[in-house]
């Protein structure tokens, strides 16, 4: 009796390994952060990419050990396929199966998100097929994550255009449109703030286009990618210490690209700086910039008029005219106290004007990066999930530079498929979506706990 239940569980953890479902919590994240990247909330079409991305996946992995069989064999015999637990037939089987599955649940999401689930299902079969074994395998494979990512951006754009759309033609149908935040009216319309009239969402970009806001951040998932795929080419063998090396300082890099000068969502152009002091006002402008647009001596677009004279450089330094035509140094308000001859550090930059005494006053400075993360606390969320990443794959490229052998090798394989997780939380969360961001991160936990029964490698 106990011999009976004990071989549908063997089985059961055959499959398991085959699929390595452990790494399976590191590919929900990409269409959330696909659509965080577009500014979509996750919706129907996150879920039905979510859906195809997971199906995609695992049919890679099947499709992966079939094509391996032979090596597998030879380097790893404990695998599903050269142990017997497996047949090969019900490998590729279940590869074709799960691919068809995958572009079926693309398809409901619509025709453009089809076009991107096929794409990255032809590079998943490509790979396993030819592409691992040469030069192009890493870069495949990066591709493959990247146009996951880009799934989940295409559907949910594509959701809420078909849900707008639906939406206007609905005579007070009360639907809402898919993945989009806002107040609505029963008939699905965007209210406006205050007495306003009732109005339909303005129209948006859908399809591949409406996407194209999500290619930094699949650009620099696909990185990762890169990278983690390949230090995997020498997880049998061991035996490398440069592609480690290497690895460790791109992730370096793709964290400071994460964490660099806050732009909001990706592709938008970076806000100024703010500024401290009770005199400021929004945005402050450098003193060299308007120094530059004085010496500008042309009109014309993208130019500065031209500035004549000591006025034109005194405005250019940040002073304002004073009441009668003063100049720096000067009062021409009777009965107000003079500066003293020769003095122009209210008209240097880092200086404001005269204050209420006569004296000068520092020009507020700009705030410090520092100070504008601990202010934000989106901000701050962003740099706490980049260290996660960062802890979650470093410490294991380090070591397996230090000593290359194959079991570290595979462990720094594993560090860096689970460290996709806190990255596509950063890239959530950086898109303005902190929410999103902390619900992927809490997959870490669960990739954790079943790495230790079935390994991700």
């Amino acid at each position: 009796m106990a011999s009976g239940r004990g071989v549908p569980r063997q089985r059961l953890r055959a499959w398991a390994e085959l699929l390595r479902v452990s790494a399976l919590f590191s590919v929900p994240g990409d269409a959330v952060a696909g659509a965080a990247a577009v500014g979509r909330r996750p919706g129907r079409g996150t879920a039905l990419a979510m859906g195809a991305s997971l199906c995609l996946y695992e049919a890679g992995m099947a499709l992966n050990d079939w094509a391996d069989r032979d090596e597998d064999a030879v380097d790893r015999p404990h695998r599903p396929i050269p142990s017997g637990r497996i047949s090969p037939a019900a490998a590729l089987g279940a590869a074709g199966v799960l691919t068809a599955a995958g572009l079926a649940l693309a398809a409901r999401a619509g025709r453009p998100a089809l076009t991107v689930a096929t794409g990255l299902a032809a590079t998943v079969w490509a790979y396993d097929l030819h592409l691992k074994h040469t030069k192009a395998g890493p870069a495949a494979m990066a591709a493959a994550r990247s146009l996951d990512l880009l799934l989940g951006a295409t559907a949910a754009v594509t959701a809420t255009g078909t849900a707008r759309r639906t939406s206007a033609g609905a005579a007070g149908g009360g639907s809402r449109p898919d993945n989009v935040a806002g107040p609505r009216t029963a008939a699905g319309a965007l209210r406006t703030p205050g007495p306003g009239p009732v109005i339909l969402p303005p129209p948006t970009r859908g399809g591949l286009t409406g996407a194209l806001p999500a290619l930094p951040a699949a650009l620099v998932l696909g990185a990762h990618t890169y990278g983690v795929t390949a230090v995997s080419r020498h997880e049998t063998q061991g035996g490398s210490t440069g592609t480690p090396l290497a690895v460790l300082a791109t992730t370096a890099a793709l964290a400071a690209a994460v964490l660099g000068e806050w732009r909001g969502r990706w592709g938008q152009r970076p806000e100024g700086l703010a500024t401290r002091g009770p005199a400021s006002v929004g945005p402050a402008p450098h003193p060299e910039a308007s120094f530059a647009r004085a010496a500008d001596s042309g009109a014309g677009p993208g130019r500065a008029a031209p500035l004549e004279g000591i006025l034109g450089w005194a405005a250019a330094l940040g002073v304002t005219s004073q009441p009668g035509g003063g100049f720096p140094g000067q009062s021409a308000v009777p009965g107000a106290t003079p500066q003293p001859e020769g003095t122009l550090r209210s008209g240097l930059p880092g200086w404001a004007q005269a204050g209420p005494g006569g004296g000068a006053v520092p020009a507020p400075r700009p705030e410090s990066l520092l100070g504008r993360t601990v202010a934000d606390p989106t901000r701050l969320l962003t740099l706490a999930l980049t260290g996660a990443y960062l802890r979650t794959a470093a410490p294991p490229l380090l070591h397996a530079a230090l000593n290359p052998s194959p079991p570290l090798t595979q462990r720094a394989v594993g560090g860096g498929i689970r460290a996709m997780i806190p990255l596509q939380a950063a890239l959530a969360a950086r898109a303005g979506s902190p929410v999103t961001g902390l619900a992927v991160m809490g997959l870490v936990p669960l990739a954790r706990s079943l790495a230790r029964k079935v390994s991700p490698t």
